[in-house]
């Protein structure tokens, strides 16, 4: 009996592979997803500088939590440029943030290790500590302290010069457009 024709459909763990790459993609693009248009961040027109605290604290809040996706992009972009000079920094910044993308980001099932499950906390908690404790064993504290307050300046500024008026109505339009208007069932 031939099979010509016949398409194989998966064989051993390659299918099993296939689909979690396939959801990593899934899940990275949700995550990006929440990332707001570069072009809005930058958008001239919305700087406007204030000498008034409660309005720059609330100016603040509100973009911080608008753009997150885009502030946590931005300093870890300063921290990668900062590592440049350090190697061996690099590549352990690299393989952490690895670590971190399919241990805790990509993640879509509980880890569970010797039988035992692991909760998202503990892992978050000891991510964070590898974190800081290998990137402070690679002799590179000063550059890495730097860049994060580079970086967190860079933001803080921002976020206060950056109105926040117009970011409700966006954010009004993007919940409709990816909800159908209200007539449509």
């Amino acid at each position: 009996m031939t099979n010509y024709g016949t398409i194989p459909t998966s064989s051993g763990s390659g299918g099993a592979n296939l689909e979690y790459i396939t959801r990593a993609k899934e899940r990275i693009k949700e995550g990006l997803g929440t990332r707001r248009p570069w072009r809005e961040m930058f958008d001239f027109h919305a700087i406007k500088l204030t000498t008034h605290v409660p309005e720059i604290t609330g100016r603040i809040k509100a973009n911080a939590s608008y753009f997150r996706m885009n502030y946590a992009i931005v300093v870890l972009f300063i921290l990668f440029l900062s590592l440049l000079w350090h190697p061996i920094s690099l590549i352990v910044f690299i393989v952490l943030m690895v670590a971190w993308i399919f241990l805790y980001f990509l993640r879509d099932e509980p880890l569970v290790i010797f039988g035992r499950l692991i909760s998202d906390r503990v892992v978050l908690i000891v991510l964070a500590i590898l974190t800081v404790g290998l990137l402070l064993l690679t002799h590179a504290t000063f550059n890495i302290l730097v860049a994060v307050l580079v970086g967190v300046v860079v933001v803080l500024i921002h976020a206060a010069l950056r109105k926040t008026d117009d970011l409700a109505l966006d954010e009004e339009a993007g919940l409709l457009g990816s909800h159908g208007s209200p007539s449509s069932s």
